[in-house]
Parts: structure tokens; sequence; C-alpha cells
């Protein structure tokens, strides 16, 4: 099981896998609360068409993706719906819709487009160096040195709009746009390492799988991040022993996860109605 580390460019990508894991399962608790799951992908798909424009222009490999993300995550934060006939998700799947179409004309123009889209949608774990390992973790810790700090004023804005009274935050909330520009920055640095499916997976899947396991609030968290560690752990095992693509197979081992936590929710739930039905 662990015959993988003997290999260094497999220590580098389950270093990878931990440090985005427990970034974005942290952070996706946050946006689970917050029922706005289509933020990772359209933020994602952003990302990738500042990557997809930035090779058709032939320059700003690393600037463009950055601008192009963090000016959607700076767009999201202003998103606040006052119709009850409209939902805050479906216009962020607008917008994911539309730089995904833009994304795929950019990149059939380039000499390899059907392995870049591939790369796009999983990316390339197994190539991550040590100077991109560097980067994210310097990110993962001033975002959650800074969600640490402000726990507080995060998760009270978080269960805001768990309770419905979110549209009493304003046009504008500082912790609100701080928050979309942490979503913003994590999953820039994440999805040139792991690709779009892979980041949206570490995001969403542990969070909604320790949601079902605990009701306590900050268990949720540990649980979240536990479960996308042993995720990136045996996703690897998986892809280094079957060969196997790594970004798959660790969404594929997570979503084994997201099963068993939902077999034993259901068990729980059999379990307390029969106690209920005998009291």
């Amino acid at each position: 099981m662990f015959q993988m580390f003997q290999l260094p460019f497999m220590v580098q990508a389950f270093s990878a896998a931990v440090i985005t894991g427990i970034l974005l399962s942290y952070l996706g608790v946050h946006v689970v609360g917050r029922g706005i799951v289509f933020v990772d992908l359209a933020l994602g798909q952003i990302s990738s068409l500042g990557v997809a424009f930035a090779a058709f222009i032939g320059t700003g490999v690393t600037s463009i993706p950055l601008i192009f993300t963090l000016s959607g995550a700076l767009l999201m934060s202003f998103i606040n719906i006052r119709d009850k006939r409209l939902k805050q998700e479906a216009i962020i799947g607008i917008l994911y819709a539309f730089t995904s179409a833009l994304t795929v004309l950019l990149i059939s123009k380039t000499a390899h487009g059907d392995s870049d889209i591939q790369e796009v949608l999983f990316g390339n774990i197994l190539s991550v160096s040590w100077q991109q390992i560097t980067a994210i973790g310097i990110v993962a810790g001033v975002i959650l040195l800074l969600q640490f700090i402000f726990f507080r004023k995060f998760f009270a804005l978080t269960e805001s709009f768990e309770h419905g009274v979110n549209h009493l935050i304003g046009i504008f909330n500082i912790w609100n746009f701080l928050f979309y520009i942490s979503i913003g920055l994590a999953i820039v640095f994440a999805v040139k390492i792991n690709g779009v499916i892979p980041v949206f997976s570490y995001l969403i899947i542990p969070a909604v799988s320790a949601i079902m396991l605990t009701k306590n609030k900050t268990t949720v968290f540990i649980i979240a991040m536990v479960i996308s560690i042993l995720g990136g752990f045996f996703g690897l095992n998986f892809s280094f022993h079957y060969d196997f693509p790594a970004g798959s197979s660790i969404v594929v081992v997570l979503g084994g996860f997201f099963l068993l936590a939902s077999g034993y929710r259901i068990a729980r739930g059999s379990t307390d109605k029969k106690q209920i039905s005998n009291s």
C-alpha cells in the first residue's frame, strides 16, 4: 500500500493532494452550507478559460488565469438574488456553461485540443513540481489562517445562508467578498494541479459526506478534511497499482466515501425510526 512512496513523483502527487484536499474540503463545508455548489465548477471553469485564453494569445500563462478567476470571484460576491423565483445556483450555472463553451472554443484552436481538454478537466497531478506544491502550500496557509482568525465571521455568514436570511447582508459584504476571493485563489492554484472535476470533487464530496456522518459543526470540518486526505491516498494507490489516470481515480474513491456515508445515513435513519416507533 505504501510502495508508491518509493517514487519521488508519487510523493509529490500525494503532497499536492493533501494540501489541496484539506483546503478545498474546509471551504467546501461553507460552500455546501451556502447552497452554492456550482461556484467551484464555475470558478474552476473560469480559471480554465484563463489558461485557454493565455495559450491562445501565447502569453500570461500564470497571470491571466489568476485575473480571470479573481474577477469571477468578485462578480459572484455581488450576486444577491431577491426575486424568489430565481436561485443563486441558476446564475452561477449559466456562468459555468458559458465559460465552458468559451474554453472549448479556444482549446479547439490549439495543436493538441483533445488532450488539452482532458487535462483541463482532470489535471495531471502526477507531474506536479515542488515549486507548484510550495505555491499552493503558501496560498493554503494564508487562506486557512484567515479562516481561522475570523472563523466566527465566516461561519455566521454561512449560517445566514442556511437559515435563508442572506438577503440581509446587503449588496456588498466584506466577509462575503473575502470568502469568494479565498475560493477563487484556492481554485486557480488547485485547478492547475488537479483539473476542474477533481477540484469540484474535493470541494463538495468530503463536505457532503461529513454532514451525513455528524451534526456537530466543528466535527464536520475535521471529518471532511480526513476524507479528503484518505481520498487522495487511496485514489493515488489505485492509480499506481492498476495504471488508471490519477485524477479520475481520486474522484472515484471520493465517490466511494460518499456512498459509504450515504449508507450509514440511511441505516441510522432506519434505526432512529424504529426507536421512535417503539417508544
